[in-house]
């Protein structure tokens, strides 16, 4: 179990940076507290008195990035580098122990795809909820239900209950709930590789589409090649700290590099 430690870090809409930049992170840090004796019994705790022991964990560490308006970025790194915790600062869910960021515009976040399903919940009461997590009214959500259940693809299992869905199933209503919002910034958490080949050039095109109209994309894959062709930069992070920002296929390529040797 692990918690954010409270700082008085600051995140604003509007910001004194160039006209085009839509996110900006200043020296962002983010810390956790951890448990080191998770093992400690009831008994231990309350009884004889002990106290579990904590060690504070630096998910990000003097991350300075300013992302333009109508630039896809990728973010590369292997598992614990970071990469989670920095979707999770830009999408305001999470706020920083040091350092500040700032973002311009209304944020999407594919973040955790499951997070919000409820499985007693039909399909389409799903929908519902999962817009008004995200701002939406619910005469807005009448007006693009219709749409959501036609890219989910999942026929009359739309007004079932979710505990009846496939994986698969759960996979193509959420993703299909969270990309009807309108947003100036989406991110991305590995949502390209979701569901079945069929799925995901689908999704892969939606996606496309919203980069040809100028949206602020953020994604985060472990599919480095297949970001270096989509992606007009990329960020490398290793434990919590930047190694390299530039462009796609340099730094795909020095990271794969680093990875083999």
């Amino acid at each position: 179990m692990t918690s954010p430690i409270a700082a008085d870090a600051a995140s604003n809409a509007s910001f004194d940076a160039p006209s085009d930049a839509v996110v900006r992170l200043d020296d962002v840090g983010v810390r956790y507290r951890m448990a080191i004796d998770k093992g400690l019994s009831l008994k231990e705790l309350v009884v004889r008195g002990q106290r579990r022991r904590v060690a504070n964990y630096e998910a990000l560490h003097g991350v300075d990035l300013e992302i333009r308006r109508g630039e896809t970025i990728g973010i590369i790194g292997s598992n614990g580098a970071g990469k989670t915790t920095l979707l999770r600062l830009i999408a305001r869910v999470l706020s920083p122990t040091s350092g500040r960021i700032r973002v311009r515009g209304t944020v999407a976040p594919l973040i955790d795809l499951f997070g919000v399903l409820h499985h007693e919940l039909t399909g389409r009461e799903n929908a519902y909820l999962t817009g008004a997590l995200l701002g939406l009214r619910r005469r807005e959500m009448r007006d693009r239900i219709d749409g959501i259940a036609d890219f989910a693809g999942i026929g009359d299992f739309f007004d079932a209950p979710l505990r009846t869905y496939s994986a698969g199933m759960m996979v193509r209503l959420a993703f299909a709930t969270a990309t009807s919002v309108d947003a100036d910034i989406l991110l991305i958490d590995e949502a390209l590789s979701v569901g079945d080949a069929m799925f995901q050039r689908k999704s892969g095109a939606r996606i496309d589409g919203f980069r040809r109209a100028g949206m602020t994309c953020v994604v985060v894959s472990h599919d480095v090649r297949r970001l270096a062709d989509m992606c007009d930069r990329i960020v490398w992070l290793d434990h919590g700290r930047v190694v390299e920002v530039g462009e796609s296929g340099r730094i795909v390529q020095n990271y794969l590099a680093s990875s083999a040797g």
